[in-house]
């Protein structure tokens, strides 16, 4: 039984660890927020590339034997040092852009993301690797993160927002659209409302957990075994924490042995 570590900025890490506990239910689990710091994505890339390796130092000092760095913004900037510096497995995100090039039926791509992200070297270089005839529409989107964070969800403010940022996607005729942060697929239902069901949404969080599974076989941490727990850990305040896991978390708490501590790191 593997200890796994999930590290995000906030609360949308939640996305990936729902699908670590459907598809790998019977291990550990810290999921650490920096919710004191987030949003990263208008952060300076010299700044979350700093803050993403102490946080995930952190982690390996609590035992942990792999770490999901469950967001894009930092995986985009940081993940190439935390790799070259902590001797575990570590399993970034990205946008899924590639897949989204191949299921596109009239080469109109949206790709909804952190301003962070969508800067990024990392990004630029997927997409430049992917076919010439797909168009990608790029749209930061600015003040959803805090709104995630602070549980509005559902208000007139998400909504007003969300209805911004995708009006030059909806209007460039795009056939599909990539939430390009862990954040944005609690939107789903709400993006559904403004934009119809004929426009495909692509996230990633299947194909990160798939990807966590192969590594934790291929360094001998895939045994399943006893009674799995979550520790949830925020910068900021782990009561707010767990009440968001409780609300936006498809897979129950109920029957886990969960733990909720506020750090200063």
């Amino acid at each position: 039984m593997a200890t796994i570590g999930v590290f995000d900025s906030g609360v949308g890490g939640l996305s990936i660890l729902d699908e670590a506990l459907k598809q790998l239910p019977r291990h550990h689990y810290i999921y650490l927020a920096d919710s004191a710091n987030a949003p990263y994505g208008e952060k300076s890339a010299s700044w979350i590339a700093k803050r993403s390796l102490q946080m995930c130092r952190y982690l390996v000092d609590q035992g942990c034997d792999a770490i999901v760095v469950a967001c894009n913004t930092a995986t985009a900037e940081a993940i190439a040092q935390i790799r070259s510096e902590l001797q575990i497995p570590i399993i970034g995100v990205e946008p899924g852009i590639k897949p989204a090039a191949m299921q596109s039926q009239n080469g109109v791509v949206g790709v909804l993301a952190t301003e962070a992200t969508l800067n990024s070297d990392k990004f630029n270089a997927l997409l430049a690797t992917l076919p010439r005839h797909c168009r990608f529409i790029k749209q930061a989107g600015a003040g959803l993160v805090p709104l995630i964070e602070d549980g509005q969800i559902e208000s007139p403010a998400m909504h007003a927002l969300l209805q911004t940022h995708l009006k030059g996607i909806v209007e460039a005729q795009a056939d599909t659209l990539v939430l390009g942060c862990t954040h944005y697929p609690f939107l789903k239902n709400q993006i559904k409302e403004l934009i119809g069901t004929s426009i495909t949404i692509v996230d990633t969080s299947d194909a990160v957990v798939r990807q966590l599974s192969r590594q934790l076989l291929q360094h001998r941490l895939a045994e399943e075994s006893g009674v799995a727990s979550l520790k949830l850990l925020s910068t900021a305040n782990a009561d707010t924490l767990l009440a968001m896991a409780e609300r936006l978390l498809q897979t129950p708490l109920s029957p886990r042995s969960v733990d909720q501590q506020s750090l200063m790191i």
